[in-house]
């Protein structure tokens, strides 16, 4: 599994202007609502929610900011969103997974179709690139805060699939279907984490020079600006 398929890893090391921030934001807050709108507003009884208020303090997001977007989900009754999934491809024929948080699917299906199609991409069909990847859980653990042998033995004793030491963090790898109870094992441990999401991860990787690296990059910004859009997944070796 070596790679990161996961965009967002890449533009964690970009930078962020206070307008990027401001919509990295508005979709961490409405993740919030919506996982306090279909489970508990308390955390610790839901998995979602808690994995989504990590996301946002690993965004330096503010705890009022925190508080407003649950405070939300008992007035939001007006808006119904849904996790939707699109499937696609780039320039190069890059396969693209992108998840999007939704109240309007066909807003959300045109805007994807238009970006895709300017850049000499195009949307697919249900089923048309998920076959390239595979769903896992994924959790990034400062290596400061624990030492490797202990890593691995939490990794193992939980039933993760994998750990793997990358850089600065130790990155335990989980199958999809057990993401929340290994995370809520290493909780017992580890009181927060790097990162920690489930991923959509390519077999293999399509390996871009630096030109074609650029291009790429211009289409994932372009689409991440949409605001319906959460995650984006690609098969992309991009050359920095």
């Amino acid at each position: 599994m070596a790679g990161h398929s996961h965009w967002a890893g890449i533009k964690h090391k970009k930078g962020r202007a206070d307008k990027e921030k401001s919509k990295i934001f508005s979709k961490l807050s409405r993740e919030i609502t919506v996982a306090a709108k279909l489970g508990d507003k308390n955390p610790e009884m839901n998995p979602r929610l808690r994995t989504a208020i990590q996301a946002a303090k690993q965004a330096n997001m503010p705890k009022d900011n925190i508080s407003r977007a649950i405070s939300k989900s008992e007035i939001s009754n007006d808006r119904n969103y849904e996790n939707l999934r699109y499937e696609g491809f780039g320039p190069y024929n890059i396969a693209l997974i992108i998840e999007t948080l939704t109240d309007n699917k066909n807003r959300s299906a045109s805007s994807i179709r238009t970006v895709l199609q300017k850049n000499g991409g195009r949307l697919g069909e249900t089923g048309s690139t998920t076959h390239l990847f595979k769903n896992y859980g994924v959790i990034h653990i400062d290596k400061n805060r624990i030492s490797e042998e202990d890593a691995f033995e939490i990794a193992i004793n939980s039933g993760a699939n994998d750990c793997l030491t990358i850089n600065d963090v130790y990155e335990i790898v989980t199958k999809k279907e057990d993401f929340y109870k290994i995370r809520t094992e290493l909780e017992k441990r580890i009181d927060s984490f790097v990162y920690s999401a489930i991923e959509w991860r390519a077999f293999n990787f399509l390996n871009l020079d630096k030109e074609q690296s650029k291009k790429m990059i211009e289409v994932l910004n372009t689409l991440e600006e949409l605001d319906d859009v959460q995650n984006i997944f690609t098969n992309a070796n991009l050359e920095n």
